[in-house]
């Protein structure tokens, strides 16, 4: 089986979504719902440039004015969504994605964090808080801004800290940027900093990989988030020619940095994830990624509720990308949901499964048979008797887990489990 299939970081995709008709009202949707330990996301659609490897909803630069009038935006949908939740929900972490948000500027910065608070209720400097960033956009006074509204971790998009591999990305910056960027984010207080970094990026060899972890851990950075190069559909990469033996690259180049970075100190938290053995305790109250709902602001963001998925429009094309935030920009009406998915019954069993087995802790079999009434090896023999017989799955402690083999194949375990239904949806879906 092919190890590099699809990165699930969740499920159903948004190619499986579709426009809801008639379009439910948020009230309706969030009545009933647990909201006690809600998760708020806030999806910031803009970055400096765009990456060759990138197939993420953004546009690179801002016409005059769009900023203000995405904030605007913002801001009227968290009115409208505050008001569709109950008066008591509350919100366990946050985090601000994109794109780029600190795209922004630092004043622009300080109105998100504002309305943010002011119409959502959420304190960001009660919870834990993430904020993605580029180099480039790390400045000084950004990070102030951040670091005095709460952010308590900072992901920085280095991808290689080799000049050559990095032109191959088509990621145009240099190794004294991103230094230099490191050592602001470090001065700025930030507890917790997270690199990401691509393995199988064209001409990059096994030292080179190591290279760039070493550099990266001469921060001692508490997070870093290995990541495969994937080459997409519409993307600056796609006319590149893969070569033959492209899997067993990364494959191998993976193998070799997981366990350089276990022996540096770092346990692994899924695939991707790697967490210095001591660094800050994670904290995030209550909230689970498997049962507790996500409420998610700006064109880009997903919402869930216990029975259904839901967004904006999603595209890759640069065109296609701009028509949608100019549309979302010009909305009144954010009482409604527009685009999305049903997640119950047998759709609720893979996502609970699926979102845990991608956990190198695995899923916890009692929590599972209290949702659902039923084992996982009942409700999914096929597939589990599948992964076992390949040696990548293992039950012990009351817990089932991926073996490290099994997690070298996450990307082929997760889109194994995805459900007919939804497969055919994410086939038949037309890139745009």
């Amino acid at each position: 089986m092919r190890p590099y299939q699809s990165y699930v970081y969740a499920y159903p995709h948004k190619t499986a979504y579709r426009p809801l008709d008639p379009r439910p009202d948020l009230a309706g949707l969030w009545a009933g719902e647990p909201q006690r330990a809600l998760s708020l996301y806030v999806h910031v659609p803009f970055c400096e440039v765009r990456c060759g490897f990138c197939n993420l909803f953004t546009r690179i630069g801002s016409p005059d004015g769009l900023t203000t009038a995405y904030l605007d935006a913002l801001e009227r949908q968290a009115v409208a969504v505050r008001s569709a939740l109950d008066e008591g929900a509350h919100f366990a972490l946050a985090a601000f994605g994109g794109g780029t948000p600190t795209y922004l500027t630092a004043a622009e910065l300080e109105r998100l964090c504002d309305l943010t608070e002011r119409h959502t209720g959420v304190d960001l400097r009660a919870v834990p808080l993430s904020v993605e960033a580029s180099p480039a956009t790390a400045t000084a006074d950004r990070l102030a801004v951040l670091a005095e509204r709460g952010t308590t971790r900072l992901s920085l998009g280095v991808q290689s800290f080799d000049d050559q591999e990095a032109r191959a990305a088509v990621r145009p910056q240099k190794r004294a940027e991103v230094e230099a960027a490191l050592g602001r984010i470090r001065a700025a207080g930030i507890p917790v900093l997270n690199v990401d970094l691509i393995y199988g990026i064209d001409g990059q060899t096994e030292a080179g990989w190591l290279r760039s972890l070493d550099a990266a851990l001469a921060w001692r950075p508490e997070e870093l988030y290995l990541y495969p190069l994937y080459v997409r559909p519409l993307t600056g990469l796609a006319r590149r020619e893969t070569p033959a033996d492209w899997d067993r690259q990364r494959l191998d180049l993976y193998r070799a940095g997981r366990d350089h970075l276990l022996a540096q100190g770092y346990r692994q938290v899924s695939m991707r994830m790697f967490r210095r053995a001591d660094a800050p305790a994670e904290v995030a109250g209550e909230y689970s990624c498997q049962t507790d709902g996500m409420v998610g602001l700006g064109c880009g963001a997903r919402s869930y509720t216990s029975r259904l998925h839901y967004s904006f429009d999603y595209a890759v094309d640069p065109k296609e990308v701009r028509s949608i935030i100019d549309a979302y920009v010009a909305t009144e009406d954010f009482g409604h949901a527009e685009v999305g998915r049903a997640v119950t019954g047998d759709e609720a069993r893979r996502r609970h499964l699926l979102q845990s087995l991608l956990q190198a802790e695995g899923l916890e079999l009692d929590g599972y048979r209290r949702r659902f009434g039923s084992s996982p090896g009942e409700d999914f023999p096929a597939e589990l008797a599948g992964f076992a017989e390949r040696g990548w799955l293992v039950e012990a402690g009351g817990r089932l887990a991926l073996t490290a083999e099994g997690l070298a194949y996450s990307d082929a375990v997760g889109p194994a489990l995805f459900s007919p239904a939804v497969a055919a949806a994410m086939a038949e879906y037309e890139l745009r």
